[in-house]
């Protein structure tokens, strides 16, 4: 399609205001503390605001009302069924409150891997950091590929021009602005998405003969807002059990040991901050989502009586969103809607690049590199390496192009494997002092190797795959502290 020139602007407008938020933070500047840090002096509710932010993606905003509006192939979907692992990310936000935040305020800390430092040694840190540097490359280098697929739908850009301008722009805030230009975009990037999907679905219902009541009833008869599947399959998604167990174990690593998340609690002015941060956006979360799987499913009512969609549409359910946008809503609208897909896909992708910096940076350059340079030295070279990070994932989107498919399917499930064998080293760090630096490495290892099989040889959900990895590396990492070292004291 061909961009009304209003909706053009629109869009205009926000990229140039995301860039000049950039440029505003990036005159208070200083050192790596306000760089990637936002000088600890953030408040709760614009953290809340950038958690919630970069846990939605483009992806997000597409794929939950599309779970609503139809049946998958794998036999779920097409109903409330979602939100089990919503609750599943409530539960795992309180156990990261008990067991990790007092953790990340014992000092000040750059990064979450740091935590590991202090209790196994540099080997270990530097194991978990190089495998949050890869995954995380690898990882939102698709979903930078995976929002260009959108935007082209939704704008007729190319690939590679849709991946260009996403990347382009969120590399240039990014460098000039640090984690405060991060987390204040962040904050009005959750506005933005938020005021779009509301203006999208009030036009949705304003479309539906009979409005809400008609919503309610033929939702209600087709089982649409069915909430509980307690069927024990652990092949099978989004049931009660993999939703409420295998989310809160998933949840607990993202949001608990990857650098993407707790970067955000590390520029609170306190744990207290953190915690309410961490907390509410829990909450909003769980808004936000009912909000998408509604969308959903009022995109099914609308479609029974509006027409048949064009058969490429109705093939993937979620295509569907995307096609509602582009023929039903109105010229300014698009503009805004198209806007707060490029707002969701920015969040995650600024909040990855300033955290694989960080890292990079206080993991690896300064301790082992330059270990007693000047303050301008580290922050010039953590605005170089957001650049050189922003360049590697533009470029694995688009290899991405050429993987379309099961490809992507296949490195994204690979990147996901990390997750469950590092939060098995922070539960090793603090749960138990028997296990050392040989048994860390080990385990980790082993967890790598055993998810490894468990993706080429069972039929487990994906669902299940970071409480399996966590817990074999824990079990293992114990073991192997038992064969290889002496018990530690204290």
């Amino acid at each position: 399609m061909h961009l009304h020139p209003l909706d053009l602007i629109i869009i205009v407008l926000y990229m140039a205001g995301t860039l000049g938020v950039g440029w505003w933070f990036s005159r208070r500047q200083r050192n790596i503390r306000d760089y990637f840090l936002s000088g600890k002096d953030t408040p709760w509710w614009a953290l809340m605001g950038s958690i919630v932010a970069t846990e939605t993606s483009t992806v997000t905003f597409i794929s939950v009302p599309a779970y609503a509006f139809a049946v998958n192939a794998t036999g779920t979907g097409g109903d409330f069924t979602f939100l089990q692992i919503v609750i599943g990310y409530l539960v795992g936000r309180l156990i990261i409150v008990a067991l990790f935040i007092p953790l990340y305020f014992k000092g000040e800390l750059f990064t979450v891997y740091q935590v590991l430092d202090q209790r196994f040694g540099g080997r270990v840190k530097r194991t978990a950091a190089s495998l949050f540097l890869v995954t995380r490359s690898i990882a939102d280098g698709i979903r930078l590929f995976l929002t260009a697929i959108v935007l082209v739908a939704l704008t007729g850009l190319a690939d590679p021009v849709s991946i260009l301008i996403l990347g382009i722009v969120t590399i240039i805030y990014t460098y000039l602005g640090g984690m405060a230009a991060v987390i204040w975009t962040d904050a009005i990037q959750l506005v933005i998405y938020l005021i779009g999907a509301v203006a999208a679905a009030w036009v949705l219902l304003g479309k539906i003969p009979g409005g809400w009541n008609e919503v309610v009833t033929v939702g209600s008869q087709l089982h649409k807002f069915n909430l509980f599947d307690f069927t024990f399959d652990l092949s099978r998604n989004y049931t009660f059990w993999s939703g409420v167990i295998g989310g809160a174990f998933l949840t607990t690593a993202t949001h608990g040991t990857d650098q993407l998340m707790v970067q955000r609690y590390l520029s609170a002015r306190n744990a207290r901050q953190a915690t309410l941060a961490l907390l509410t956006s829990g909450v909003v979360i769980l808004a936000q989502f009912v909000l998408f799987l509604m969308i959903g499913v009022m995109l099914y009512i609308f479609y029974q009586t509006a027409g048949p969609l064009p058969a490429e549409v109705a093939a993937r359910a979620d295509r569907v969103f995307p096609h509602f946008i582009v023929t039903e809503l109105p010229v300014g609208l698009i503009g805004l809607v198209v806007a707060a897909i490029f707002a969701a896909a920015m969040s995650t992708l600024s909040g990855s690049l300033n955290s694989l910096s960080a890292s990079a940076v206080t993991d690896f350059y300064r301790p082992l590199l330059a270990p007693n340079k000047s303050d301008r030295h580290y922050l010039n070279v953590s605005r170089l390496l957001t650049a050189l990070w922003g360049a590697v994932q533009i470029l694995v989107a688009l290899v991405a192009i050429a993987m379309k498919g099961r490809g992507v399917d296949a490195v994204l499930a690979v990147a996901s494997f990390t997750n469950g064998p590092i939060l098995g080293l922070f539960f090793m760090s603090a749960l138990t002092r028997r296990i050392g630096a040989k048994g860390a490495l080990t385990g980790v290892v082993v967890g790598i190797l055993a998810m490894l099989f468990v993706w080429l040889r069972l039929s487990l959900s994906w669902q299940w795959y970071v409480l399996v990895g966590s817990l074999i590396t824990l079990g293992a990492g114990y073991v192997a502290s038992l064969l290889l070292e002496r018990p530690r004291q204290g």
